[in-house]
């Protein structure tokens, strides 16, 4: 019996001794530090987003994972729609990125960019948060990355350095920077505009030099670069799109970690993209929209359109809508559609 109690007590030493070198082996495994790719830094909404993530992550992990932000898209050197490429080759581990950036290699992101789809927060919220939203992450889970949240850059807001646009003749030959997906080109160019694909990097010092007339991006953005001081005097509102924007891991660092480490990493970016989302609304859901008076107390005109004037537009952009239909899946777009009109304001 005493030899039975012997032979017992050894071979449990010897399972938790390989459980505890399992677990070691799984903790080495883990990097000193882990790559977060974002376009923008804090304090814009979108670069709090990376920030909250990686603080929760830190504190709940207990330092087991490290998260450093690479602001400006640096690990790909400022080229933004090169983003998911890289996140699937694992140049970048982790990201919280653009459904326009990501577009080109994910056509099905390009539902969020179809003109005029979403006519409020509500609506976002009905696509992101529901059916279409769990679609979407099928499709990126698919695309090979592990989708965890979403949150929110907001409505792109149209400014320029010319004069008010009320109606699409205003933006008549108007040279517009615009993001580098396809779409967005179509759509200027049926408002007859001279839509410029660059990098935000390149664009400010265009919009400095008056080479290019205007842009178009959240309201946050013109507020924290000031952009009153590259020439933009005018600002008209819009809503013509919303940018969603999604927090993912790489597919192998994912794999690297312990399922324990894996759900606090999703919960983290959930709660995280609460914190953010509500973020980029600030100023922009209150009734008085207090970034609007902000702007205007720069010395810019704000024009907000009215619903007979923002018809103008839709109709103007309408066969972009209709031809990208086909590219982003017909069955798709009538899901998001439906979605929306069923709505709750």
């Amino acid at each position: 019996m005493k030899f039975r109690r012997t032979l017992l007590g050894l071979a449990a030493a010897a399972t938790a001794l390989c459980m505890f070198s399992t677990g070691a082996m799984a903790q080495a495994a883990y990097k000193p530090e882990y790559k977060m790719s974002l376009v923008l830094g804090p304090p814009t909404p979108w670069g709090q987003a990376g920030k909250i993530w990686a603080d929760l992550v830190k504190e709940r992990t207990q330092g087991r994972i490290n998260i450093k932000l690479y602001p400006g898209v640096s690990l790909i050197q400022g080229d933004q729609t090169r983003e998911f490429s890289a996140l699937r080759q694992g140049v970048i581990d982790m990201a919280v990125g653009s459904t326009i950036n990501w577009s080109p290699q994910v056509k099905q992101l390009n539902l969020f960019s179809m003109p005029f789809l979403m006519p409020d927060y509500a609506a976002i919220d009905a696509l992101t948060q529901g059916e279409v939203g769990k679609d979407m992450f099928k499709t990126l889970d698919k695309a090979g990355v592990v989708p965890l949240a979403w949150g929110e850059n907001g409505y792109r807001e149209i400014t320029n350095s010319k004069k008010p646009i009320k109606s699409p003749a205003d933006l008549k030959g108007m040279k517009i920077r615009v993001v580098g997906s396809p779409i967005y080109s179509d759509m200027f160019t049926a408002l007859g505009a001279n839509p410029t694909q660059m990098s935000w990097a390149d664009a400010q010092p265009a919009l400095a030099s008056g080479a290019v007339d205007g842009q178009e991006n959240p309201l946050f953005l013109f507020t924290v670069l000031k952009m009153h001081t590259v020439g933009q005097k005018f600002v008209t509102t819009w809503g013509y799109v919303a940018d969603p924007l999604v927090f993912v891991v790489n597919k192998e660092i994912w794999a690297s970690w312990t399922p324990a480490d894996q759900a606090i990493v999703r919960q983290a970016a959930v709660d995280a993209g609460k914190q953010e989302i509500a973020l980029a609304r600030k100023g922009l859901v209150e009734a008085d929209k207090p970034v609007l008076k902000d702007i205007a107390a720069m010395g810019v005109t704000v024009t907000q359109l009215t619903p007979d004037e923002r018809e103008a537009f839709v109709k103007a952009t309408r066969p972009v809508y209709d031809k990208w239909k086909s590219t982003v899946g017909a069955d798709l777009v009538a899901k998001a559609e439906k979605a929306i009109a069923a709505r709750q304001k």
